[in-house]
């Protein structure tokens, strides 16, 4: 269900940044809403610009987002900064890092130096240690994702009948990228390390949207950066940076395995979160009514089809995208 911004919300949203910043001649214009409830504001304001966080209560809890951003912050990693805040009613008034984000600024004769900022900043993240109370990317969190893949996509999207025959295949695989994601070593993980939750800066870019950080596999977060969500890279040049990552993060002591074995398993890792994310864009769409995500499906299509014929142990899921996906998708276009 959507829940929209209504007059009272904007109403006090404006007032509360006027107290905030002591200036009633304040103005507060949209920045950005993410695919959840949160919002964010720029103001104009007698300082120049800040940036305002709405977090509705009942839609957003913005005690996540506060108490991650200490934990890296007390790591070294550079994060917006709190001016004021009021938890109860759901707004943080934030420095304002700028406009674009990295996904705005990157293109192929800056990404080397761009990626390079940003692994640095990844493994200084991956080296706090997870407090002992963070949640864990394990097997419910796994069983979680495969049903959205299922549901959403198979299911609503393509209207797919996932008979005996598809389900076992389908399972077999889940099951295989969950095994291999539970064995891989822990660290703190962001889950959406991607180009645009990061800010470019002079001195490396800034951290967003890691309100869902948990404990989980080393692969994840390398992998969800390279193979992003609206910005695809060749093959060759993403093998080339998971190299260079992986020797970052020995260099720090991280408890990355062999290159060969880490490079499966960051294959493995953006597998799974490629298939979570064809369910969560189409659950977005069909439930949310967020449908500007719809159109970047075929995107983690052609991950699949680029990565799965590396891994033997994955067949069952090229079958599946073969002969069940691809098809599926043909047909839904030329009815559109």
């Amino acid at each position: 269900m959507n829940f929209p911004a209504t007059d009272d919300r904007a109403a006090q949203r404006l007032r509360w940044a006027r107290d905030a910043l002591n200036d009633e001649n304040t103005t507060l214009e949209r920045a950005s809403i993410d695919a959840g409830f949160r919002s964010y504001w720029r103001s104009r304001d007698a300082g120049g610009t800040h940036m305002v966080m709405d977090s509705p209560p009942g839609t957003e809890d913005v005690k996540p987002w506060l108490k991650m951003r200490d934990l890296l912050e007390s790591g070294g990693v550079r994060v917006p900064q709190v001016l004021a805040q009021d938890v109860e009613r759901g707004f943080l008034l934030l420095e304002d890092l700028g406009g674009p984000t990295l996904a705005q600024v990157i293109d192929a004769e800056t990404a080397d130096g761009l990626f390079d900022g940003a692994m640095d900043e990844l493994v200084r993240l991956q080296q706090i240690a997870p407090p002992a109370d963070m949640g864990e990317f394990g097997e419910a969190l796994l069983q979680r994702d495969a049903g959205l893949f299922e549901e959403w996509f198979l299911q609503r999207h393509l209207g797919l009948q996932l008979d005996c025959g598809l389900t076992d295949r389908i399972e077999l695989v889940q099951r295989r990228l969950m095994d291999n994601l539970l064995a891989q070593k822990k660290v703190l993980t962001h889950r959406d390390y991607m180009p645009r939750n990061l800010m470019p800066l002079p001195d490396g870019p800034a951290v967003l949207d890691f309100q869902d950080c948990v404990r989980g596999p080393i692969g994840y977060d390398a992998m969800s950066l390279f193979k992003d969500a609206f910005l695809s890279w060749p093959l060759e040049r993403v093998d080339g940076w998971i190299a260079q990552y992986h020797a970052k993060a020995q260099t720090a002591g991280l408890p990355v395995p062999a290159l060969d074995v880490f490079r499966r398993d960051a294959d493995w890792c953006g597998v799974q979160r490629h298939l979570k994310i064809l369910g969560i864009f189409c659950r977005l769409h069909y439930r949310d009514g967020k449908s500007k995500y719809i159109a970047d499906l075929p995107r983690f299509v052609a991950y699949l089809d680029e990565v799965l014929p590396r891994h033997r142990e994955l067949q069952p899921l090229r079958e599946v995208l073969d002969e069940n996906i691809k098809p599926a998708l043909a047909t839904k276009a030329a009815t559109a």
